[in-house]
């Protein structure tokens, strides 16, 4: 990204804060803004229209692997869920009825897609620009980016030379028609085990290339009945107690993978005998039995995947990719195989969410540069070096049991604590420092150190590629980050305030600004 401007352009858009993102955590921080009072904000989207991952991610089986009565915001529960576990254009549905309902239209910006920020040190604001060229400036900015935003694609040999048709799951093409083609799905991550039992009833040949096994689980899902959520709609306090009925049971898995991993063995034990339930073969099932302690890698819920596996016309290929051709792929054991399309099914980069060159803080340091060792920041919100800067789903708040939906929403509270603080007392900006952010994460890689997503025996993606330090999972129960996050704490932060040169000035004119390093 070119350098910016000291002094913003005449033409930039002034907003108090930015929220960039429409998904649950961009949508809930606009909500819960307005709910509050506060109007002067801009929520920026890059698509044609509001959901996020829920929008973007569309491919076919698409839906969540937490209920639906959990998965959604407190503040606006829906007793019209139509399924145990919702699937995709249903999320997308309720996310874009918040939008809708908090009348969130005029403080959105579709189709604008924030291309680089960079803080201003002389005015102590933050400058962005978008990918059509256009200017704002915020006071404060809320990255509501996500982890899973970013694809990850493999580095393969020869993927270049590649003829054929060829997508991520995330950017599925639809016109695409897959009947009777060759397919070869590379990954089986928690997208692939639900778009492959979909397709596999299309595609003439499916070769399924599998790095790793997952752990798989049976799905407990169902249709919920129209008596069920008649009674919800009439009595919310029995969808608030359903609600807390499945936060607990699943609140309980933590147990398990931080503080007595042995349980691990039992579910592993149920995990087999699902396996051996759903898979006749012996040589299948070798493959598609995972050789690591059950919760390393993600574990996964679906009923219909193993009986794909079984069907004619998928092959299950644990050799590894040594070459990509322009219409077919060898295999380390010399076998080539000649397909008409590749899907990734690979997932995303959370350790990496962000490419280099797209936010610059304090003298003008690029964000990846502060995090060599993968992403870090003080209680999963705030890093060193870029005031103002607030993120949601950030570095270790991702969980391999619950709702994230949780976590957004207690982190939502604490940058509300913040905001509301800095405007009571005037200030212009905070920063966390950086012995408490330090401190902060050392306790937190501690904590990590014996869990099983840490010592489980397996390579996934909650541990950073290069220096395999764990910067994506909370270690322990999401009601302690709540206890953590549920009033802000001024203490460990610096705080700014621009002072005008002559009151009569008022705060606008640059040249007269002098910026006061304040206690709160």
């Amino acid at each position: 990204m070119s350098a910016q401007p000291a002094v913003p352009p005449i033409t930039a858009r002034h907003t108090k804060i930015a929220i960039i993102g429409t998904g649950f955590s961009g949508l809930g921080m606009a909500i819960r803004l307005k709910q509050q009072g506060e109007n002067d904000f801009l929520l920026f989207e890059k698509e044609g229209g509001v959901g996020g991952t829920w929008r973007v991610n569309n491919y076919p089986g698409c839906g969540c692997d937490v209920q639906s009565h959990l998965y959604s915001f407190s503040f606006e529960q829906n007793p019209e869920w139509t399924r145990m576990f919702a699937r995709q254009p249903e999320i997308k549905s309720y996310l874009e009825g918040c939008w809708a309902k908090y009348r969130l239209q005029n403080n959105t910006l579709l189709q604008t897609e924030v291309a680089g920020m960079r803080w201003d040190d002389e005015l102590e604001l933050w400058n962005i620009h978008d990918a059509a060229g256009n200017h704002y400036t915020a006071q404060f900015v809320v990255s509501g980016m996500g982890a899973l935003s970013t694809p990850s694609i493999p580095q393969l040999n020869g993927l270049e030379s590649f003829t054929g048709k060829l997508f991520h799951s995330q950017q599925w093409d639809h016109d695409y028609d897959l009947k009777g083609k060759r397919v070869a799905v590379i990954g089986t991550g928690a997208s692939a085990i639900q778009f492959v039992p979909q397709i596999q009833k299309q595609v003439g040949q499916l070769d399924l290339y599998q790095r790793t096994a997952p752990w798989i689980m049976p799905k407990p899902d169902r249709a919920i009945r129209e008596a069920e959520r008649e009674r919800f709609k009439h009595f919310p306090l029995a969808q608030k107690l359903w609600r807390g009925l499945i936060y607990t049971i699943l609140e309980s898995r933590v147990i398990g993978f931080t503080l007595l991993p042995k349980i691990m063995k039992l579910a592993q034990w149920a995990g087999k005998a699902f396996i051996n339930k759903q898979i006749k073969d012996p040589v299948l099932r070798a493959k598609v039995t995972p050789d690591y302690t059950m919760g390393c890698k993600r574990v996964l819920i679906s009923n219909d995947y193993f009986p794909a596996l079984t069907r004619p016309n998928v092959d299950v290929i644990t050799d590894g990719i040594q070459e990509i051709r322009a219409n077919s792929i060898l295999t380390a054991d010399g076998q080539e195989r000649q397909i008409d399309a590749i899907i990734f099914g690979t997932g995303f980069t959370p350790s990496d969410p962000m490419p280099r060159g797209v936010i610059f803080g304090r003298n003008g340091v690029d964000l990846i540069d502060t995090w060599p060792e993968g992403p870090e920041a003080y209680k999963g919100t705030m890093t060193v070096g870029f005031p103002n800067l607030f993120f949601l789903m950030g570095p270790n708040t991702g969980l391999g049991h619950n709702s994230m939906v949780y976590m957004i929403e207690s982190q939502i509270q604490y940058v509300l604590g913040a905001l509301n603080l800095l405007s009571e007392r005037k200030l212009q900006s905070l920063e966390v420092k950086r012995e408490v952010q330090d401190s902060f994460n050392a306790k937190i890689q501690g904590k990590l150190g014996n869990t099983v997503w840490n010592a489980g025996g397996c390579k996934s993606w909650y541990l950073h590629p290069v220096s395999g330090r764990n910067c994506t999972v909370w270690p322990g129960f999401t009601w302690r980050f709540r206890l953590l996050t549920r009033n802000f704490d001024p203490a460990a932060y610096h705080f700014n305030r621009v002072q005008p040169a002559h009151p009569a000035q008022g705060f606008m004119p640059a040249a007269a600004r002098q910026i006061e390093e304040v206690t709160a």
